[in-house]
């Protein structure tokens, strides 16, 4: 456990700039040599890379991606990101139809919700329309309308999923015997 009379990494001489919640390779100009980095090999959605959505934008249309994301401000359209969290802040106000790994709902949705884990309303949330999911949580205090569909992780919307066929392979060079 670190204490405070511990030395901590050693910062580089150069401060850097503020950057944007989008990772960016670190460059070190100085001759100050790099802190150590713990390299931990885990899927992308426990790094802690978040796109956000503040309070004063309203975007319109399509939100897809491949990483979580934070909506505090308006949007309207569709929401795709599966295999990832999307959560809906307190000041956020969603319109859309909504597909991820995970939902957090603080703000208000309208529309339906597919997660593939899991949804979470919270007290101070509002969730109208259908639920898809593994799992759901409702706090006391929470608005929700709508329909919920329990679905078992890996199960298709019309009963258990099927492996695919193998594809075939085609010789597109033969030739073919006409009828």
């Amino acid at each position: 456990m670190w204490k405070p009379n511990q030395a901590g990494p050693i910062p580089p001489s150069i401060p850097e700039p503020m950057r944007p919640s989008a990772p960016a390779p670190t460059i070190y100009e100085s001759s100050t040599p790099r802190p150590a980095a713990a390299t931990v090999a885990s899927p992308v959605v426990a790094t802690g890379e978040q796109a956000t959505i503040g309070k004063s934008l309203v975007v319109k249309g399509e939100v897809s991606g491949s990483e979580s994301l934070y909506i505090d401000g308006k949007v309207e359209g569709t929401i795709n990101l599966p295999g990832n969290r999307v959560t809906v802040g307190r000041n956020g106000q969603v319109a859309a139809n909504i597909l991820a790994r995970e939902v957090v709902v603080l703000g208000k949705v309208r529309g339906n919700v597919n997660a593939s884990d899991r949804v979470d309303i919270r007290s101070e949330g509002s969730l109208t329309g259908d639920v898809t999911a593994a799992r759901i949580s409702i706090e006391d205090g929470a608005y929700f309308k709508g329909g919920i569909d329990i679905r078992k992780p890996g199960e298709a919307k019309n009963g258990p999923v099927v492996a695919a066929a193998e594809p075939a392979i085609v010789n597109l060079n033969a030739t073919l015997p006409l009828a």
